[in-house]
């Protein structure tokens, strides 16, 4: 699907990003002349990023994710568009978390810039303490590891990618990126460290409008909720955010994209039925899951293809997302499409001691529940409302 397309889908005729236009001589001169790691550079935020920079020829460009098989197309669709730069590009299927990472990045560094991407970025993985635990791991312990080894190697800018959710977080995941930025802003200390909050990447792998893609090819009906509205930016557009808040963020800043609350919020069923249009169908309205499902055949036939639209009734849904709360001082002017969260999230040093020392004693006790890490995200992060409906994604269609 091209990017006018998705444009179209989500409600803009336009790319968002004009400041990359603005700054393109510059940092094509910057990128060429620097080396990049990229952490996570294999999911959709990922490899919008990596082209990003391949296309202005960096001069070292390796890119880290624990999936061989995105790496594998990451590479093909690389060379089947842009085909090769002059500088070095390699891609290394490892886990950040691995002791074959600390030898990789301590034998191929050190690195000018070093972008991490990886993260847990559903709300449906705080279902279970297993997958919850994980999410600590990843998009919190994985970041402490990957600045501290930033520190030791000389690593001249650190990047983070967080997520919109962490404004006044009403669900683990957007929790766990919010006490991320505590860290952040602790290691900014040592080392120069920029993020950036996302609205939804359109149609990136595992996304609820990705999901819309695989039901047409799959044959199903297609369920989205009527009451949930999101901003959503294109996987070009966050590659390009990336990039600008990687080279010109100053130490603690998180980016945003400047979206217009009236013009920019879109609800997912409104997108739904926009897709299925594109698709060359019409939207028929069915009354519940099961009917959506029984009489699929029957209605495509018909030209028209099922989908079920509901209320939203699982935990940690928030009906619409913000990129910055009321105590937060917000830059609106530096750039013309993108906005700047100046002061980041901090916390106590002890806070930030005991969060890591509860979270080791679980593991080593091997014993934890949900509820438990529920309550430590609460002393992390005052006044965290964490939506609780004794329902998840999971559970629905």
């Amino acid at each position: 699907m091209n990017n006018k397309v998705i444009l179209s889908l989500i409600g803009r005729y336009k790319s968002l990003i004009t400041d990359i236009v603005i700054y393109q001589e510059d940092l094509a001169s910057i990128v060429n002349k620097s080396t990049f790691l990229v952490i996570g550079g294999a999911g959709s935020i990922g490899q919008a990023v990596v082209k990003e920079l391949f296309k202005r020829n960096a001069k070292k460009l390796h890119v880290v994710d624990i999936s061989e098989n995105n790496l594998a197309e990451l590479v093909r669709d690389i060379r089947s568009t842009s085909g090769y730069m002059d500088g070095e590009f390699k891609t290394f299927a490892i886990d950040v978390g691995s002791i074959e990472f600390d030898v990789y990045f301590q034998n191929e560094g050190p690195f000018d810039y070093v972008l991490n991407l990886s993260a847990l970025k559903h709300v449906r993985s705080e279902k279970d303490p297993y997958t919850l635990m994980r999410m600590v791991d990843v998009n919190i312990l994985n970041t402490i590891k990957t600045i501290e080894l930033s520190i030791a190697s000389g690593v001249k800018k650190y990047f983070c990618v967080s997520t919109d959710k962490a404004a006044n977080p009403v669900n683990m995941m957007g929790a766990s990126k919010r006490i991320m930025e505590m860290y952040l802003h602790r290691f900014s200390q040592q080392i120069p460290i920029s993020t950036a909050r996302f609205a939804n990447v359109a149609f990136s792998d595992g996304s609820l409008l990705h999901s819309f893609r695989q039901r047409i090819d799959k044959v199903q009906p297609i369920a989205a909720p009527n009451d949930v509205r999101r901003y959503f930016i294109t996987a070009q557009e966050s590659g390009e955010l990336c990039l600008m808040a990687t080279i010109y963020g100053e130490t603690g800043d998180i980016f945003f994209p400047k979206l217009n609350e009236e013009l920019n919020l879109i609800k997912f069923s409104d997108i739904a039925i926009r897709f299925i249009r594109e698709s060359g169908y019409e939207p028929y309205l069915c009354s519940s899951e099961e009917e959506a499902r029984h009489s699929v055949q029957m209605i495509i036939e018909s030209g028209k293809w099922p989908c079920y639209f509901s209320m939203s009734d699982t935990t940690g849904e928030k009906e619409y997302e913000e990129f910055y709360v009321e105590n937060e001082t917000v830059d609106l002017v530096r750039f013309e499409s993108l906005g700047i969260v100046k002061n980041s999230a901090s916390a106590s040093e002890v806070l930030l001691s005991d969060f890591l020392e509860e979270i080791k004693k679980m593991k080593d006790n091997k014993n934890w529940s949900r509820e438990e890490l529920i309550i430590l995200f609460k002393t992390m992060i005052p006044g965290f409302m964490h939506y609780e409906k004794g329902k998840f994604l999971d559970e629905k269609m």
